[in-house]
């Protein structure tokens, strides 16, 4: 149980540290103090340091189920992940006015390229499908702990991004805010975008594919155990 309580604990700073540093009061003290670049390579840190503590703390975690983790769950994340590392890596690699530091596309002649179209927030929709897909398929309370948090971060993340850059942006907010959306392919639906299959690259799609196979591979070096459920 006490590494149930360190997995808890772990994760709380995790989740917690994003929220913190990200919140206007502390942000702006640190911007002041530390420049732009400076906080980004403070909150980069915390993050890579917190995630690793929380990720050593969930592999020394027991086991105590809370649903019975089937052959046929595992498959939920096997399937589900390719799509993941897909979203995870347009996210980070598509000019994005949710971006850190991006705020000026939003400004240009189009501020939601790519996978964009789809969701405004491809990479915290990729954290987010990858944290459920596990919940669903592990069942496990230190799954739960963990994952949840990710999933926390990663829906709550999606709302305060777009505050905050409604808050910088004012007017140039709106047609971001008009040709996208949150909920993926609701903008679609609603026919507010149409889809851009060159922006979003058939590079981004093979990246994306390649890391989930490396990843697959690695998995039970990294987690202890095998991702593929035969």
């Amino acid at each position: 149980m006490l590494d149930l309580n360190e997995l808890l604990a772990a994760t709380i700073v995790f989740v917690g540290s994003h929220f913190l540093l990200a919140g206007p009061p502390l942000r702006g003290l640190l911007v002041d103090r530390l420049g732009q670049r400076g906080f980004r390579l403070l909150y980069s840190l915390v993050a890579a340091v917190t995630l690793v503590w929380m990720v050593k703390a969930y592999v020394q975690a027991p086991y105590l189920a809370i649903w019975a983790a089937t052959s046929l769950l595992a498959w939920v994340p096997l399937l589900a992940m390719p799509f993941a590392f897909i979203l995870m890596v347009a996210g980070l690699t598509s000019p994005s006015p949710t971006a850190v530091g991006a705020e000026a596309v939003a400004l240009t002649a189009d501020p939601a390229p790519g996978m964009l179209r789809i969701t405004r927030h491809p990479f915290l929709w990729g954290t987010a499908l990858w944290a459920i897909s596990h919940i669903i398929a592990i069942g496990d309370l230190a799954s739960l702990i963990m994952m949840g948090g990710i999933l926390v971060l990663s829906l709550v993340g999606m709302r305060r991004i777009d505050r905050k850059r409604e808050a910088q942006l004012g007017a140039g907010w709106g047609p971001v805010r008009l040709t996208t959306s949150v909920v993926p392919f609701q903008a679609l639906a609603e026919g507010r975008t149409t889809m851009d299959w060159s922006g979003i690259g058939a590079w981004r799609i093979a990246l994306g594919l390649a890391l989930y196979l490396i990843f697959l591979i690695l998995h039970p070096y990294i987690f202890g155990v095998t991702a593929v459920p035969w």
